[in-house]
C-alpha cells in the first residue's frame, strides 16, 4: 500500500505571508495519528444495524422522506414505539 503525500499547494513562499491559524482553520483541519488521518464523523454505534431489502407504501415513504434528511431514523424510532406499545 502507498502511502499518500500531502501535495497541497501553498500561494505563499515567505513564511511571513502564511495564512493565520485561526479556530475555524482549525476546526476543518485533518487530524493525523503518525501517518494516518483519524476518521471524522459519528463514531461506531455500539448497536449495529442490520442492513435488508424491505418494501412500503408509497404513502408511508413519502411522507416520513418529507420530514427531511434523517427519515429513515424517524421511520425506525417509529417502529420501536409499536413495539414497545405491543408487547
Amino acid at each position: 500500500m502507498t502511502e499518500k503525500k500531502n501535495v497541497s499547494k501553498t500561494t505563499w513562499t515567505d513564511p511571513d505571508d502564511a495564512p493565520e491559524l485561526t479556530d475555524k482553520w482549525f476546526e476543518g483541519a485533518d487530524l493525523m495519528e503518525g501517518p494516518r488521518t483519524v476518521r471524522r464523523g459519528r463514531p461506531p454505534s455500539g448497536k449495529k444495524k442490520v442492513l435488508l431489502s424491505v418494501r412500503y407504501s408509497q404513502e408511508v415513504v413519502d411522507y416520513f422522506r418529507a420530514t427531511g434528511e434523517g427519515w429513515q431514523t424517524r421511520m425506525d424510532a417509529v417502529l420501536k414505539m409499536w413495539i414497545e406499545q405491543h408487547r
